[in-house]
């Protein structure tokens, strides 16, 4: 499987997955360097070893959930309804909760594959690593008064 090395703003991929017709081997190739941070994943050789299968089988919707395994174990399928000619599908932490209750990550598509991908991407998208330290970082700027002043150390005491 190809793999472009072009960096892709994750709001861009998206747009890109909302415009396409139909996933082709190429765009899930791009989907996987611009959004997957395990694939190729060494210690799950079998998973890595199955989406490729999939692929080349052109296997869409199966090479998406097994990505989805191999990427975001700890993600589920919550729903998938076929509404008004779109898929619709929702991606959850928890599904086990109410509806009401669960963050879940919806998205939509005239094909099915591309809806579950686009969930994807976009969970990926949200839960993709700050690039913020988790301490902020002051500026440490000192006056024009204390930059050439003399400090007395004495101890007079």
């Amino acid at each position: 499987m190809p793999f472009l090395s072009e960096p892709l703003d994750p709001l861009e991929l998206n747009d890109r997955l909302h415009d396409a017709h139909a996933i082709t081997a190429e765009l899930f190739s791009v989907v996987i360097s611009a959004a997957c941070r395990r694939f190729p994943s060494a210690g799950q050789a079998e998973k890595t070893a199955k989406i490729e299968r999939l692929v080349a089988s052109q296997a869409w919707t199966d090479a998406v959930l097994a990505l989805i395994d191999l990427e975001l174990p700890q993600w589920q399928v919550r729903r998938i309804v076929y509404d008004e000619g779109e898929w619709h599908c929702a991606l959850s932490r928890e599904r086990e909760l109410p509806e009401w209750l669960d963050q879940a990550i919806e998205s939509h598509h005239t094909d099915l594959a591309l809806a579950i991908l686009s969930a994807f991407v976009d969970v990926q998208r949200i839960s993709a690593p700050s690039t913020r330290p988790s301490v902020p970082i002051v500026q440490r700027e000192t006056s024009a008064l204390y930059q050439h002043q003399p400090l007395c150390c004495d101890n007079f005491a």
